[in-house]
């Protein structure tokens, strides 16, 4: 009965995923364990959408079969700066409007298609219904804003800045509400962990839980243009002072792993006037702009974000709570942008960062079972408090996503490639040094030759925890250039190399009870998915696979857990003792250098 109660789960998502039936199965022939058949794509492969994370692909319509893949293969090929652009090129055709509580939809879209051609609309909920509308032109914008007017000021004087951000009231409320109707209201975050569980409870195997898992969590292509709407919101403040400076997202917003609900890292972006000459020559002259000469980049930096802060601090309409956060290693500014409803981080040129958004970004579009495995060890590390929204001294989810990298590079046939394999396939359009530091690596997909590695994701998910429950992190660092355990160079608890700046190790701020928890944690999830019985557990109606994970391991598992844990208290101690050693040996190395 469960079975069958599984089966319609998947006939229903099939419509989101495209998960291959009983017919595509029977045409691949037999497959090991473990192993999808040769020459089929993975379960539920992905499609790389222009909205820069892989979205799952849809069924195509009866007929248009082979002009579907032909198109899938168009769009896949888009690079990480392609997609980039097309997005920050829609964000500024795109509107946000307040809605009135009782609203008739077509009158509203009528409205505005006498200003221009809409290309994509769409509802959502925040502190009332908020509409985003994306023109065909720019000009509809401008014909938008002269017809609208300023508020009024009898109660507070308003800051005169026209933005794209507009309230609509109904002039006769009482009439026009009988002409209401219910609009569709897109989700702006991911159904809570229990709802999660029941729905995966219903999958006919792991695999097909850690799709759903993704279909739930993943970036919606709404959100995502919500995002970029937003930077370009920041974008009209910075070229108050800054007419050449574009606002651009990176992390997680950008490079295939954001989960609904995460914050957007942006950054104030002056690549373009870099790329000005140093001085033009024309005629008999050298010239140059007259432009503030200050002692370092990092003060300018400085100097920057505090005005662009207290420009959005006391004129930019719904941001709230603005921190300046000018003395950390890379100074930021935080704030709240209440009509988007996300948290944003804002920054000034992160090349590095963008770097590692765009390496992240290939690794998502790669293979369909990267993003799935990421996603469903992320939540699983967040159930059981291994990761945290605020800093501390737990595994960051930009730790943990190398960790699960590293890990599909070890495999047998390797899943991805070495950060290393994919410079070797750059071409002069793709170099990059920043600050010394070699960034270089392939832009275009389509140079990268498709895995042969076919195994199926519930023996990935099963193998990771049993890797790291494994791992030798006393001695051994992880090396996503490389692909390879390399000696730790320090001490630290864990130590991951910096794909880029090789001379930082992003996980510095764990310390050793936290790495513990986490091994701790996947000797026990990998126990329990070798052990434990599908069968009995669904007739019990017990959560099963993944959904098993996703429960804390509490007080009826403590007896296990003791177990799993013997000799890692010892662990501690080893390593300090190591680390010891290795202060002994580099004093030893200097005075003999002497």
């Amino acid at each position: 009965m469960a079975h069958r109660a599984g089966g319609r789960a998947l006939s229903l998502l099939r419509g989101r995923l495209r998960l291959p039936g009983p017919a595509a199965a029977a045409g691949g022939g037999s497959a090991g364990r473990g192993q999808a058949p040769l020459g089929q794509a993975p379960l539920g492969q992905a499609r790389l959408g222009s909205s820069g994370a892989a979205v799952q692909r849809a069924p195509q319509a009866a007929g248009g079969e082979e002009a579907g893949e032909d198109a899938e293969v168009n769009i896949r090929k888009k690079t990480f700066t392609e997609v980039q652009t097309e997005r920050l090129e829609q964000a500024e055709r795109t509107v946000l409007i307040k809605c009135p509580p009782k609203l008739n939809e077509k009158k509203l879209l009528h409205y505005l298609s006498s200003h221009g051609n809409i290309n994509s609309h769409f509802f959502f909920e925040n502190r009332g219904v908020h509409a985003l509308i994306e023109f065909s032109e720019k000009e509809s914008i401008a014909s938008l804003q002269d017809a609208i007017g300023i508020p009024n000021a009898a109660e507070h004087h308003v800051v005169p800045f026209k933005s794209r951000l507009f309230t609509f009231t109904l002039k006769n409320p009482v009439n026009q509400a009988t002409e209401e109707t219910p609009v569709h209201l897109s989700p702006q975050s991911h159904i809570p962990v229990k709802e999660l569980i029941q729905k995966l409870c219903n999958a006919d195997d792991i695999s097909s839980q850690m799709y759903i898992l993704l279909n739930e969590y993943q970036l919606t292509e709404e959100n995502i243009k919500l995002r970029f709407l937003a930077c370009s919101l920041v974008r009209d403040f910075a070229r108050a002072y800054f007419p050449d400076s574009t606002v651009k997202p990176f992390g997680s917003s950008v490079n295939t792993f954001g989960k609904l609900g995460c914050d957007v890292d942006m950054f104030l972006d002056f690549h373009d006037i870099r790329k000005h000459p140093t001085k033009m020559k024309k005629g008999p002259f050298e010239m140059e702009y007259q432009m503030k000469r200050l002692p370092s980049e990092r003060l300018a930096t400085q100097k920057i974000l505090s005005v662009i802060g207290d420009c959005l601090d006391n004129f930019g309409p719904g941001c709230m709570s603005v921190q300046k956060i000018l003395n950390a290693r890379c100074p930021l500014v935080k704030f709240s942008h209440q009509p988007t409803g996300f948290q944003c981080d804002l920054s000034v040129s992160n090349s590095i960062a963008v770097r590692s958004s765009e390496l992240l970004y290939i690794y998502g579009c790669l293979d369909s079972r990267v993003r799935a495995l990421v996603f469903s060890v992320r939540c699983w590390a967040r159930v059981h408090g291994l990761t945290n929204s605020v800093p501390g001294t737990w595994i960051t989810n930009f730790s943990l996503t190398m960790m699960i990298m590293f890990f599909l590079q070890k495999r047998s046939p390797p899943i991805i490639p070495t950060l290393d394999q994919l410079k070797e396939l750059a071409e002069a359009k793709d170099k990059h040094i920043i600050g010394g530091y070699d960034c270089s690596f392939v832009s275009d997909l389509s140079k990268i030759k498709p895995t042969k590695n076919t195994e199926t994701l519930d023996v990935l998910l099963a193998d990771f925890f049993e890797y790291f429950g494994n791992f030798d992190f006393r001695k051994n660092s992880i090396n996503l250039r490389k692909g390879k355990e390399v000696n730790k160079p320090e001490s630290s608890p864990l130590y991951i190399w910096n794909p880029f700046e090789q001379d930082l190790n992003i996980s510095k701020n764990v310390n050793q009870p936290q790495l513990e928890k986490f091994v701790a944690m996947s000797r026990e999830s990998a126990w329990i998915l070798q052990k434990e019985d599908k069968t009995q557990r669904m007739i019990n109606k017990e959560p099963w696979g993944l959904a098993a994970l996703l429960i804390p391991f509490g007080k009826s598992n403590s007896s296990k857990m003791k177990n799993r844990m013997k000799g890692m208290g010892s662990e501690t101690i080893r390593s300090l003792l190591d680390s010891l050693k290795l202060n002994n040996a580099n004093s030893l190395q200097k005075a003999m250098g002497k």
